[in-house]
């Protein structure tokens, strides 16, 4: 098995783990197993080629690597701020706000499913394994991607931190991002044991969902405090201190700087550096405690008992019946509703970019309104800000077609179906009252009593628009049925095609504010794109089996 270079730093701690309980031998052992197997993963794609799945385990070995090329790459965006002066409080808040927003993120869509992965534990419980190390196994499992992401993020901001401001800055900046990945992995285990601990069952699976979507929204919004700590007088940024600016994450690892390069024995500046020291202590002390009931709490997920099921068929099959044409389209819809509900993976995937769409159209109201007033706002055309919400839409169409039940997919090969039409139409429909109408209708009511009823027609616009927007998305995207593909077995290059289709999305704005300054213009462009959806919807789906 392979010798992990993680692994042999790891080795330098194994005192530290073996005072906690853990039985660090066999911890290791787990974690090397885990990454042998994310090396070797061999995904399943329906109908490839013998050649394309001998290549496969290299392709998928890889795409890690790849990815962290990518994070490389995002991390220029660290430059500017570390090189720009020696103001580190201003400085350093945005590189640390960035990194944990980023870092954030990155947890909630791709290793939450790591946290709450329960399927191995039919395997190591079968032998004399604690719960406290096979928690601490997962802890570090995840510890050490988050940790070779985050370096490569800040390699080229540690590299311009030791030009540009010398050996000392460089240290302190190493070591503070070490705490950051300590301290961001543990704030979002506690969160799920906190949640473990008071919920079970399928109420267990939705709760853990939302919370997806409310960390999501609290780390956007409070990446948003940041620039407005600080005030700009002539051309030197001041900082104000307020009390709290105690709760803003980013300043307490930015405070260090201030107090050991340049000196500043303020006391705001020595509790900031307090906290970034002590609260992630207290954290993983926190959460070694209470190691050993998380995987014991973990066990509540199986418990798929659910007391409103017969309600919610009838729910769903009068929605059915009201929006579908044929008995194929009804069919398909009521099963896209029942797999985006049931698909744990999918939703822990999905449902971070639905809280972006919910908070992103707010963020330039609230600068607007700080700018210039709400009035003025309310006379405004920032209404616009809406189409934030179809942002979503690239992101979910992309994973409409991966499931963890995959193999199932033999169903769309034996069935009497020779065209593909009202299987993407039911799914489709089902993904719009699901996810997409429910975050709208809210942003609809909030944005109307804040702009007033004159903006309604622009509104049905915007969502006949977005619903043109799915049919080319759809157009764009590879094309495969739902719910038919493994996870992971995408092409590599399928997620850079949100790119242009922002642009599109961008562009379908545009035109519809240039309406606006026509008489009328708005209802002719409403009456347009219905009967657009109309040929559209009836057209793009059509593809033979």
């Amino acid at each position: 098995m392979k010798a992990f270079i993680a692994l042999k730093l790891l080795d330098r701690f194994k005192g530290i783990f073996n005072k906690m309980g853990i039985d660090y031998h066999v911890m290791r052992r787990i974690v090397q197993i885990k990454l042998t197997m994310d090396g070797r993963r061999v995904p399943t794609i329906m109908n490839s080629s013998s050649k394309r799945k001998r290549n496969e385990g290299n392709k998928d070995k890889n795409l890690f690597k790849t990815s962290l090329l990518v994070y490389f790459i995002i991390g220029i965006v660290f430059l500017p701020f570390i090189l720009m002066g020696t103001n580190y409080i201003f400085q350093m808040s945005f590189v640390f706000g960035i990194l944990i927003f980023l870092l954030m993120t990155t947890l909630i869509s791709d290793f939450s499913s790591v946290f709450l992965d329960i399927r191995d534990k039919n395997i190591i419980f079968s032998k004399p394994v604690k719960n406290i190390t096979l928690s601490g196994a997962k802890f570090v499992h995840i510890l050490i991607y988050m940790i070779s992401i985050t370096f490569s993020l800040s390699a080229l901001g540690l590299i311009a931190s030791l030009i540009r401001h010398g050996v000392l800055f460089f240290l302190i900046f190493l070591i503070e991002i070490i705490f950051i990945d300590i301290f961001v992995v543990v704030l979002s285990a506690l969160i799920y044991l906190f949640i473990l601990r008071f919920f079970d069952g399928e109420k267990l699976k939705d709760i853990i969902n939302y919370v997806q979507i409310i960390l999501t929204i609290t780390i956007t919004i409070g990446y948003q405090f940041i620039g407005r700590i600080f005030n700009i007088v002539g051309y030197n940024v001041v900082y104000v201190p307020k009390w709290w600016q105690y709760f803003i994450i980013p300043m307490w690892f930015s405070a260090p700087f201030e107090l050991i390069n340049n000196g500043s024995t303020k006391i705001y500046f020595v509790i900031l550096t307090a906290l970034a020291i002590v609260i992630p202590i207290i954290a993983i002390i926190i959460y070694i405690k209470l190691l050993p009931t998380f995987e014991k709490n973990l066990q509540k997920l199986n418990n798929n008992y659910s007391q409103n099921k017969n309600q919610n068929y009838k729910f769903t099959n009068g929605i059915s019946n009201l929006i579908c044409s044929t008995k194929v389209e009804k069919t398909f819809f009521r099963f896209c509703l029942d797999m985006m509900k049931n698909e744990r993976n999918f939703k822990l995937k999905v449902y971070p970019s639905l809280g972006f769409s919910i908070v992103l159209p707010f963020i330039f109201l609230f600068s607007y309104i700080r700018d210039e007033g709400f009035s003025t706002m309310a006379s405004s055309k920032l209404y616009f800000t809406i189409y934030f919400c179809a942002l979503m839409l690239p992101s979910v169409i992309m994973m409409i077609k991966y499931s963890e039940k995959y193999k199932g997919a033999w169903i769309y090969k034996v069935a009497p179906l020779a065209e593909t039409s009202d299987i993407y139409k039911g799914t489709f429909k089902a993904l719009i009252v699901k996810l997409i109408l429910p975050i709208y209708f809210l942003e609809c009511m909030i944005f109307t009593a804040i702009f007033g009823i004159r903006i309604i027609p622009d509104l049905i616009l915007i969502f006949l628009i977005m619903l043109i927007y799915v049919v080319v998305c759809f157009s764009l995207f590879k094309k495969a049925l739902p719910f038919s593909e493994a996870y992971g077995t995408g092409g590599q290059g399928e997620g850079m095609i949100i790119i242009p289709m922002m642009i599109i999305l961008g562009v379908m704005a545009l035109i519809h504010f240039f309406v606006t300054t026509i008489q009328y213009g708005v209802f002719i462009y409403i009456i347009i794109a219905l009967l657009v959806n109309i040929f559209a919807w009836k057209k793009a789906f059509k593809i033979v089996l």
